[in-house]
């Protein structure tokens, strides 16, 4: 009769903290028991010691949310652990199909007009312009391929490293996640080739040259692969 020696529960400690790591080939209900039998072998506790996260990397298994709270509950009854996160290799058909379209290009063929507003997920590329009084928003880049003379708003859910790019740029308004920066005065100069960025050492938006974007993001580099595949 073979033996599976492989361990239920794993539990190894960094500088960052615990992490369990659940065997992934067993029951669910041998998670558990090992678990808490792990759990509950230790000293005492003194009061004055800190907090200590643990994270759980389920490998390849799925957990619903309430088997995930079973998860948190269990690891919280001892003192002085907190779970920070669980990972897994896994995840729903809902999940992936939210990924694919929060990171798909879209690409459009127009010129938004003053009290037009465009609203995609992913990345926008447009071919045209923005018109003053007109909207574009993404949750993800913008890439303007004509004049951007109304608003842009990248990263709406909260991607701060979200850019908004322009073959002209001159904008009534420029917003990337909760980031916002000033009009242009009337008789300011547009720029040519810029991009627009959040500048982390100043928490503010800044346009740059758009080679400067490059070397900041070099991620941008997936955005040339899925528009050649298309």
């Amino acid at each position: 009769m073979s033996v599976n020696t492989q361990q239920i529960v794993t539990i190894k400690g960094t500088r960052d903290g615990l992490t369990l790591r659940l065997n992934d080939q067993c029951s669910y209900q041998a998670i558990l028991k090992e678990l808490e039998e792990k759990l509950s072998v230790s000293g005492g506790e003194e009061a004055e010691e800190p907090m200590i996260r643990v994270t759980i990397q389920l490998g390849n298994r799925f957990l619903t949310v309430d088997q995930q709270e079973q998860l948190r509950e269990i690891v919280r009854e001892k003192q002085k652990l907190v779970v920070e996160r669980i990972e897994s290799n896994v995840i729903t058909k809902a999940h992936a199909l939210e990924w694919k379209e929060n990171t798909d290009v879209t690409p459009l063929v127009r010129t938004v007009r003053s009290g037009q507003v465009v609203e995609v997920k992913g990345d926008l590329l447009l071919i045209g312009d923005v018109n003053p009084g007109g909207k574009v928003t993404a949750t993800g880049n913008i890439f303007i391929l004509g004049h951007l003379r109304g608003v842009a708003h990248a990263g709406i859910n909260g991607d701060t490293e979200a850019v908004i790019a322009a073959s002209y740029m001159k904008p009534n308004q420029l917003r990337i996640a909760d980031h916002l920066s000033r009009a242009p005065e009337d008789n300011e100069e547009g720029v040519y080739i810029e991009c627009g960025c959040i500048d982390e050492t100043e928490n503010k938006i800044r346009v740059v040259p758009l080679q400067e974007v490059v070397k900041r993001k070099p991620d941008l580099v997936s955005f040339e692969r899925r528009m050649l595949n298309g």
